[in-house]
């Protein structure tokens, strides 16, 4: 069995008290104690501005779906005047179909 290194111990120091930051230096000294209030905004900004930017290509963008107009304002016609065929098996069909589709595995 190989042995491996843990690296050097520290002592356990008491937790900071609320809204406070504190940071151990080597041998375990605290090295600097501030509050969450002082800690720098700009610190934070700064790597935010620091990350790589991203562009998105107008290939990747949905754009308009693809609605024939047309057929919408026949069908909405259809069935305001009450002239739409409603056919329970079709739409029977339809059900089951798509209660397959989504129960098939990928």
């Amino acid at each position: 069995m190989s042995s491996f290194e843990i690296g050097a111990s520290r002592p356990v120091s008491a937790v900071p008290g609320a809204g406070q930051v504190s940071t151990v230096g080597a041998g375990g000294k605290p090295v600097q104690t501030e509050t969450v209030a002082e800690a720098p905004k700009a610190a934070a900004a700064a790597a935010a501005a620091a990350a790589p930017q991203v562009e998105t290509s107008d290939a990747v963008k949905a754009g308009a779906a693809p609605v024939d107009q047309e057929r919408v304002h026949t069908i909405r016609h259809a069935i305001e005047t009450g002239t739409y065929p409603v056919l329970p098996a079709k739409i029977a069909d339809a059900m089951i179909a798509a209660g397959m589709l989504l129960r098939s595995p990928k």
